[in-house]
């Protein structure tokens, strides 16, 4: 239900479950340093994104809809590391000592809270700041009592929490995942085997009224559970796992494939990554919740039911290797076999060398301001509409997901313009 928009009057908490990670540090300096005039937010959809008014004026988003100012973000967070977000940032090694000396004395202000974190859920991770031997329900109450102390020592009128930590290992949706009732039996009961932590995070923000944002491809918000929680709450959810580097471009060249009627027999996928998540991710486990999320991409743009002669038997292989002297810097390589007029084969071979944290930081950023929005439209529940911004984006059991990103942004745009009570262009001369 959208009603009419509040303005974005007052400071905005960001709490970042992973504050101290090299995603939530390059995208807080990067806000600082666009604060400060010192660079420019490049690849954010709300600071340089702009649409076309029904009148036919472009012009930006945020001065179309009332986005939360840069000015108004009050950063904290969660991490299993003590370190300050300056030394952090320095330890990720995506920001050069340049970048990072424009805005060090703000960044070195941001302390992590201690995390609520089980190592069994990321084998990788040997976590020192960390919330010892709290039971599931312990950590929730705890970190509710950090949501609240937060945003009242800092004078924030509203908070959106962002999870930009660690893949999980995979976990498939249980029994005590599909409903409420029964979430809370297997929390109170601390059954550690279906309740991640991350669902702690999420568990906590909506109780405490404020939006969640997955960005791992974690089974967290997106269970019947959490949908009842954020229906009750009124509080809008959203994710999951940033849509940055090599699923971007499949979101890209699939639907060019199944516009133009080109058929594929085969797409294989290749990456490395040096950073803390290709570490984490190189264990098969975690590995696996990535996989199930990279994997849905294909098979649900080239739909073989819709077109069997073109996409019946398509082969798709994904894989991440671990390779610590790329850092953050990664590397995908992807090969398609396609095939076209008479059944001609032919192939396409991409590399992308990509900045994985330079990719993510403006969809984090995006994400935690559209959801602000969202809250202050009324709007509660799974957000569809920021689906262009996630790899595997979240749905209910009644709905299919959308990965083609020029349908998703075109999604983003009639959300946007329901805000303002506007209708779509009319570009026919």
């Amino acid at each position: 239900m959208i009603q009419e928009l509040k303005a974005a009057d007052g400071r905005l908490a960001v709490l970042i479950a992973g504050v101290g990670g090299a995603v939530s540090t390059t995208m807080i300096a990067g806000v600082m340093a666009a604060r400060r005039g010192l660079a420019k937010p490049i690849g954010s959809v709300t600071q340089m994104g702009r649409m076309r008014r029904q009148d036919g004026r472009e012009q930006l988003i945020k001065e179309m809809v009332p986005i939360a100012g840069l000015d108004s973000l009050v950063f904290g967070g969660w991490d299993i590391f003590p370190d300050n977000a300056l030394e952090a940032a320095r330890c990720a090694e995506v920001l050069s000592e340049k970048d990072l000396k424009g805005v060090a004395d703000e960044l070195a202000t941001i302390r992590p809270m201690a995390a609520a974190f089980d190592p069994r859920w990321a084998k990788r991770l040997h976590g020192t700041h960390t919330l010892q031997g709290a039971t599931r329900r312990e950590m929730i109450e705890h970190l509710r009592g950090d949501i609240r102390r937060f945003m009242a020592d800092n004078k924030c009128s509203r908070a959106v929490v962002l999870w930009a930590a660690s893949t999980e290992i995979f976990l498939p949706m249980t029994d005590e995942h599909r409903s409420l009732e029964s979430l809370d039996r297997a929390i109170d009961a601390n059954n550690t085997e279906v309740i991640s932590p991350s669902m702690c995070y999420a568990y906590a923000a909506l109780s405490e009224g404020v939006p969640f944002i997955m960005g791992a491809p974690n089974l967290c918000v997106d269970i019947p559970a959490m949908w009842e929680l954020a229906a009750q709450k009124h509080v809008p959810i959203a994710g999951k796992d940033f849509k940055s580097g090599q699923t971007l471009m499949k979101t890209v060249l699939a639907p060019m494939f199944k516009t133009r009627l080109l058929g594929v027999s085969g797409w294989f996928s290749t990456n490395i990554l040096g950073n803390r998540d290709g570490e984490v991710l190189d264990d098969p486990d975690n590995f696996k919740t990535k996989e199930v999320s990279k994997l849905s991409v294909i098979e649900s743009i080239l739909d073989a039911d819709e077109q069997p002669d073109l996409y019946k038997d398509i082969y798709h292989k994904v894989r991440i290797n671990y390779y610590p002297p790329r850092k953050d810097n990664k590397e995908a390589w992807d090969n398609i076999d396609l095939f076209g007029w008479m059944g001609y084969p032919m192939e396409i071979k991409v590399n992308f060398l990509c900045r994985d944290s330079i990719l993510a930081a403006p969809i984090a950023l995006d994400l935690v301001l559209f959801s602000d929005l969202a809250a202050r439209a009324g709007m509660s529940g799974i957000q569809t509409w920021l689906s262009f911004f996630c790899k595997s984006p979240m749905h209910d059991f009644d709905h299919v997901p959308e990965h083609d990103l020029f349908t998703q942004w075109r999604i983003v745009k009639q959300t946007l313009r329901t805000l303002v009570g506007e209708k779509e262009p009319d570009y026919l001369s």
